[in-house]
């Protein structure tokens, strides 16, 4: 079993460390490769998943709210470990609500569980994203519209990836094979990027960091736990679920929190220092769903 964790994992990290090494030595500015990641890539991929002949967007559904359940339960604790800590919630609760599960999640699923678990894990990575864009945003500054949410071009895609599903219309098979190509840009880029993102963190808060890295994963694996209790979800989707509900922090509550001006340095130390500790609580979540 520990040979199979380390050899599902080792892939994600040593792609992340290159990344934090290239971005030590040579500081390489990637926002225009970012950018086309979230704008073409990501969406590329989850329209490639969704658009899917095989994909029923009916059989998701109980994925869907055990996600939804996830997502708000860890931001409910949040607000409540705020409360109890004496920390501003609007700094502690994003990054125990938001995780990464579009630069580890999305290729950890595939390792993980093979490419059958890539839409499971897009119908995963929609629910928090469509959250993350919306509530999360609201949550850092009021004035922000929740509909503009629609604009996000992975939202765009997810639309037009059901409509296409939903409508059992067949993509043309070199234009998919094309789609695919472009996402499949995207899995390596995000790891790649997180890691140079990562050279850009500063720990100045270690205490809240540490406090952030175990909550995170524990609130998260404990409301999965309790969430397949409750909604019967096949074993695979039972899996991701766990393995979703131990990410760490996402990288872009640090750019939120940097963009709204919601104490940075902060959720920075808490989305490295979290990212940081997944090196613990993956290979536990792993070796509580891997048959």
């Amino acid at each position: 079993m520990l040979i199979r964790i380390v050899s599902i994992l080792f892939p994600l990290f040593a792609i992340t460390a290159l990344g934090y090494f290239v971005g030590r030595r040579m500081k390489p500015d990637l926002s225009h490769a970012n950018k086309l990641n979230m704008d073409v890539f990501v969406p590329a991929l989850v329209f490639a998943a969704l658009a899917n002949k095989d994909f029923r967007i009916a059989e998701f559904v109980p994925l869907t709210f055990a996600t939804l359940a996830v997502v708000l339960g860890s931001g409910l604790a949040g607000w409540l470990l705020a409360r109890a800590a004496g920390v501003a919630p609007r700094t502690l609760v994003p990054p125990l609500m938001f995780n990464n599960c579009g630069n580890l999640g999305l290729p950890l699923a595939v390792l993980a569980f093979g490419d059958a678990a890539l839409a499971p894990a897009v119908v995963m990575f929609m629910v928090s994203n469509l959250l993350h864009f919306s509530f999360g945003a609201w949550l850092l500054d009021h004035r922000i519209r929740i509909w503009t949410v629609w604009k996000v071009p992975s939202v765009l895609a997810t639309l037009a990836g059901l409509a296409v599903g939903i409508a059992g219309i067949e993509v043309w098979p070199p234009l998919m094979t094309a789609i695919r190509m472009l996402g499949d840009i995207s899995i390596p880029l995000m790891l790649f990027a997180l890691g140079v993102r990562l050279t850009d963190s500063r720990i100045t808060s270690v205490g809240l960091g540490v406090f952030a890295a175990v909550a995170r994963p524990v609130a998260g694996m404990l409301l999965a736990l309790g969430a397949m209790a409750l909604i019967p979800l096949p074993p695979r989707e039972q899996a991701l679920l766990l393995v979703f509900g131990a990410l760490p922090p996402a990288v872009l509550n640090y750019i939120f929190a940097e963009r709204y001006h919601q104490e940075p340095e902060k959720v920075a130390s808490m989305v490295l220092i979290g990212n940081l500790a997944a090196l613990l609580f993956l290979p536990l979540a792993l070796a509580l769903s891997l048959p």
